[in-house]
């Protein structure tokens, strides 16, 4: 079996050198970095990553923590993170929370005993009383995505009420006044702030907001399909509709085809969240579209500067949405 002493005598360096390059403690010349490299690569030498973990007290691994894989917006983010984390020599370890508080709680003891450097976590709704208090107590750096909490540490999240807000307020304009909203889970701050959002929409408006047009779809396709079934079990059915995720925005889409009704001609359709083939749908969806790349790769950025021993004052960021007008809402041309 190849070692660090091979490695050293084929690229003609010292052991130190090779060290440097494996565990980026130090800039190496990259004419000498490559010679490394190659070194590497010809000898098959592998390097012992738990001897350096137990030398270091470093592991060179992410945590993540993270709801609903399924979802195409979290499966862009993890792809956000992943990327940026393995630019910067981590490798992610992730575990599906599924936003369930208890899940998560174990989620994050299995990342914290695999001795991860940091925790990124997208919290459920009870995170700040279950695992963010655990992450705390065991002095690991953590950083929140997607939602913000009540806590002190670094935290990125999208702008969710003021564009809901945008969106509604463009329904307003094109004359519906019976508008329903598909909101998200329960006790989510993105769901909380984006519901808000669209009852700002009415309320600057001096509308009233009938409460039979909200109803929750719980972040699941299945639950937005029931709920926009409840929707137009009303008389008068609403005109509109803003569904809060992309997950329940296909559930919702599948309920009005069960329906016989088309979009936009018997009813408008918003949402929040994107889809890669949202402008090829017919009709093409109008849309806030986040900045997933963004999103990952500050998070990243955020986390990595704590665990270089970062100290200065905790980052509550926000990332600014994209607003797609396609033609679901009743539009037929670009503004």
């Amino acid at each position: 079996m190849a070692t660090m002493a091979d490695v050293a005598r084929l690229a003609e360096v010292s052991g130190s050198t090779v060290s440097h390059v494996l565990n980026g403690t130090r800039k190496v010349d990259p004419e000498t970095r490559q010679r490394v490299l190659e070194a590497i690569e010809n000898t098959g030498y592998r390097h012992n990553t738990l001897a350096r973990a137990l030398a270091t007290s470093r592991t060179h691994t992410i945590g993540l923590s993270i709801s609903v894989l399924t979802n195409p917006y979290f499966a862009g983010l993890v792809n956000a993170i992943e990327s940026r984390a393995s630019t910067a020599g981590y490798t992610l370890v992730l575990g599906d929370s599924h936003d369930d508080p208890e899940i998560e709680e174990r989620v994050v003891s299995s990342l914290l005993d695999r001795r991860v450097d940091g925790i990124i976590v997208a919290p459920s709704a009870l995170a700040e009383d279950h695992c963010i208090p655990h992450i705390v107590r065991s002095g690991t750096p953590l950083v929140l995505i997607d939602r913000h909490a009540e806590v002190d540490c670094d935290q990125i999240a999208p702008e969710n009420s003021a564009p809901v807000e945008r969106l509604t307020e463009h329904l307003l304009d094109l004359g519906h006044t019976r508008i329903a909203a598909i909101t998200g889970l329960d006790g989510l701050q993105s769901s909380i702030e984006r519901e808000q959002g669209f009852r700002s929409a009415f309320a600057s408006r001096g509308i009233s907001l009938p409460s039979e047009l909200v109803a929750s779809g719980g972040s699941k396709a299945g639950a937005a399909h029931d709920a926009l079934l409840k929707l137009f079990g009303n008389d008068p059915q609403p005109t509109a509709v803003a569904v809060l995720n992309n997950s329940m925005t296909i559930g919702a889409m599948r309920a009005l085809r069960e329906l016989g009704l088309r979009v936009p001609d018997d009813v408008a359709l918003v949402c929040y969240d994107d889809f890669e083939w949202a402008d090829l749908f017919e009709p093409r969806l109008t849309a806030i579209a986040q900045n997933v790349e963004e999103m990952g790769a500050r998070a990243v950025d955020l986390l990595i500067d704590r665990m270089k021993g970062g100290d200065g004052p905790t980052q509550r960021l926000r990332t600014d949405p994209v607003y797609q007008h396609r033609s679901s809402c009743g539009c037929h041309a670009q503004p």
